[in-house]
């Protein structure tokens, strides 16, 4: 599955990880591409890359999201 992080960060500072089928994935212009990826988590990890706080999108990451 192919992953993505959106470079806009939520209300507490998360930037959300999200599929490419994902009805949340943000426009193209605001999101970073992560690789394809066998689960949420090694997109996650490779988000941290990019950035030092973030979370699965409860849509499509629900495994990996976090309250």
């Amino acid at each position: 599955m192919d992953y993505y992080v959106n470079k806009n960060e939520q209300n507490n500072g998360d930037h959300e990880v999200h599929i490419s089928t994902c009805s949340w994935l943000p426009d193209t212009w605001n999101r970073i591409y992560l690789g394809s990826f066998a689960t949420c988590e090694e997109a996650v990890r490779a988000a941290r890359n990019h950035y030092n706080q973030v979370n699965g999108c409860y849509y499509c990451s629900l495994r990996c999201h976090t309250s």
